[in-house]
């Protein structure tokens, strides 16, 4: 397979994008969320950018995948639809819990994004199983994720 080297950095690019600017818009409440009761199991708070940035490489490197697919094209843009929808929903959870500090609907958010998330696998999965797999650590972040939420929620 020939690696389209600019479709490939685009693809990589968007959840990245997303994300910063889902960081930026929730900067200024960083401070406010250091002064939480945090739970256990709590990471410390430069680890975050850091795992959001490898998640959405491999995001971006699965969506690239299933462009590149010779499947039906209908197939894939289902797929890159379902896909599109939850990163639309990851972008707004920031929000939600960081900017306006909704602990308890940033929660219930969390978890249709994992729905969507789990819902995205399944779609990438019958186009390209790498592509699927690619997802599962941001499925296993998302439900620490959780934890942390409905953690913060009970605790403040």
């Amino acid at each position: 397979m020939k690696i389209n080297l600019k479709q490939l950095i685009i693809c990589i690019a968007i959840p990245l994008l997303v994300g910063g600017l889902a960081a930026y818009i929730t900067r200024d409440a960083m401070v406010s969320f250091g002064q939480l009761n945090q739970p256990p199991l709590s990471p410390p708070g430069f680890l975050f950018p850091i795992v959001w940035t490898i998640l959405y490489t491999l995001m971006g490197i699965a969506s690239y995948l299933i462009l590149s697919s010779d499947k039906p094209k209908e197939e894939i843009n289902n797929a890159i639809f379902v896909y599109a929808i939850q990163l639309i929903v990851n972008f707004f959870w920031s929000i939600f819990f960081f900017r306006l500090e909704w602990y308890l609907f940033a929660f219930f958010w969390l978890l249709l994004l994992w729905a969507f998330i789990i819902y995205t696998i399944v779609t990438f999965y019958r186009i390209s199983k790498p592509a699927a797999y690619l997802l599962i650590p941001y499925l296993l972040w998302v439900t620490f994720a959780g934890y942390l939420n409905l953690a913060i929620t009970l605790l403040n």
